[in-house]
């Protein structure tokens, strides 16, 4: 199997340039290409942050060419993208097509782009099935997420789109069509509360199933951390994903990892990632 982690966690420390070379540095086979820079979201403030990154401006794509052209040369490639969130706000809505386009410069071939996590399937699938005709002028293919809410009197999440598998169906049949797929976040499906589990996700998605974001929790939070840190049975995990013979990436979202480490000891902490996702690999082919 062959692996993959997110650079939006790396780019907090260094530039996207230098983010894909560490991450061929760490020994993974490619890279989930995170554009949140793009349009990203203050949720504090409710607004987008106003900053001055070649994503938001006109260079775009110029700056997507460069970055393939960078992993080309570490020898490592895109496999998948992740597009700006939320989706309920419509700024962020307005960068969709453009996430895609650089999805596609950039030589992936799917980009995940949340469903607004307050609407019904019918109401996501319009936005999906509006996206869709550029996706595949473009050739590329948009995931769908499972998504959470938070009971703050229960202090546990609570069901949003795609948070059970029987909605992530749902959202799949609503818009019926080969371009749209799931990607499954792990810990997402791991959060008491939900009424499910990334295991019966995966079971359940079959083959719609072309993408991941593989991170740790604690059963109840959406940690974030490295596999195999703290309460996720990753043995059961691999198991199904052999079942329904998944044919993706192990793509890593574990962002929270770093946040540990300086500018200084980062590639260390890529590597300990890499090694993660490694064993994830050795579990998947010995399942």
């Amino acid at each position: 199997m062959k692996t993959s982690t997110e650079i939006g966690s790396i780019t907090k420390h260094v530039s996207y340039e230098c983010a894909v070379e560490l991450v061929a540095k760490a020994g993974f086979d490619a890279f989930d290409f995170s554009m949140f820079d793009m349009a990203r979201y203050d949720w504090e403030r409710g607004a987008i942050i106003e900053k001055d990154h070649p994503l938001r401006g006109a260079e775009y794509s110029a700056f997507a060419k460069g970055l393939r052209k960078i992993a080309e040369e570490s020898g490592i490639h895109c496999n998948q993208s992740h597009a700006p969130f939320p989706s309920y706000i419509p700024e962020i809505r307005s960068y969709f097509k453009r996430a895609i386009e650089c999805t596609a410069i950039a030589g992936g071939k799917i980009c995940i782009i949340h469903p607004d996590n307050r609407a019904c399937a019918e109401r996501n699938a319009e936005l999906y099935c509006e996206l869709l005709p550029f996706a595949k002028e473009c050739g590329v293919k948009i995931a769908t997420e499972n998504m959470w809410h938070w009971d703050k009197e229960r202090d546990i999440a609570s069901a949003a789109a795609c948070s059970h598998h029987e909605d992530f169906l749902a959202h799949i049949k609503a818009v019926n069509d080969p371009y749209l797929v799931a990607c499954l976040d792990v810990g997402h499906a791991e959060m008491r509360g939900l009424g499910t589990s990334a295991e019966e996700m995966i079971l359940a998605l079959g083959e719609h199933l072309q993408a991941l974001h593989i991170h740790d929790n604690d059963l109840k939070h959406d940690s974030h951390r490295i596999p195999f840190s703290m309460s996720i049975d990753f043995g059961k995990i691999m198991c199904a994903l052999k079942k329904i013979n998944y044919k993706g990436y192990l793509t890593l979202e574990a962002d929270q990892h770093l946040s540990d480490y300086s500018e200084d000891n980062l590639l260390c902490g890529i590597k300990e990632l890499y090694r993660s996702a490694a064993k994830l690999s050795d579990m998947f082919e010995n399942a």
